[in-house]
């Protein structure tokens, strides 16, 4: 039976290369899919790891329908074995509706790759929905680390520098370098303490660290 796939992590766990991965599996098999992406950091309509692998595929826009573009595909002799979908965070619920729809009408299988919240902390729609539909949701096992070496859980946006926790969701970036001027936006994995602190390790490095005195009285 064909099942729908969650695979999640913060950034930097290698979501990307586990859907490069699987596609380059499930063909050296016979198999026979499609590949899906969404703001993806390369460009659109790539899909790419922050390990230099890239890979074409189809851009999924707001209006972009997976089950009128299967089924049309099927119609017209194509053979689709299974969907290897990536940056699933930023579909909207109802084409996430659309690829179980996939699934259970016409036994593809769907593996989705997605971050489950934003720089806000807060649910992205599309993993919202996966993870209510999801036949198997998987936490990937390579922990991405904050910069003071805990397992990071939690992604932050900077601007010009400075973490933010408000604005639009969707702003693509990439992983902050640590050499050279700070990027307009980007992006950093940072453990639950330094993520309420705002503590990013540029901040970090620019000032003293000391312990914070406890949130309560004597």
């Amino acid at each position: 039976m064909a099942e729908l796939h969650f695979f999640t992590g913060t950034m930097d766990s290698g979501k990307s290369t586990l859907a490069l991965q699987t596609n380059h599996n499930h063909a050296q098999r016979g198999r026979v899919g499609r590949i899906f992406t969404a703001h993806d950091r390369a460009g659109e309509a790539i899909l790419s790891s922050r390990l230099g692998l890239t890979h074409d595929a189809i851009e999924v826009g707001p209006d972009f329908d997976f089950w009128r573009y299967v089924v049309d595909s099927l119609t017209a002799g194509a053979r689709i074995d299974y969907l290897v979908c990536d940056e699933a965070q930023f579909y909207t619920p109802d084409q996430i509706d659309q690829l179980a729809k996939v699934v259970d009408e016409l036994q593809i299988d769907v593996f989705a790759f997605g971050i489950l919240s934003d720089f806000r902390t807060r649910l992205f729609a599309g993993s919202a929905r996966l993870v209510e539909l999801a036949d198997r949701m998987n936490v990937l096992q390579v922990e991405a680390l904050c910069w003071c070496g805990k397992r990071a859980t939690h992604n932050a946006r900077t601007e010009d520098g400075v973490m933010v926790v408000e604005g639009e969701v969707i702003v693509v970036g990439d992983m902050e370098s640590t050499d050279g001027p700070p990027a307009e936006v980007a992006y950093e994995v940072l453990c639950r303490q330094h993520h309420r602190r705002r503590l990013t390790a540029a901040r970090a490095r620019a000032v003293a660290l000391s312990p914070e005195p406890l949130p309560f009285g004597s």
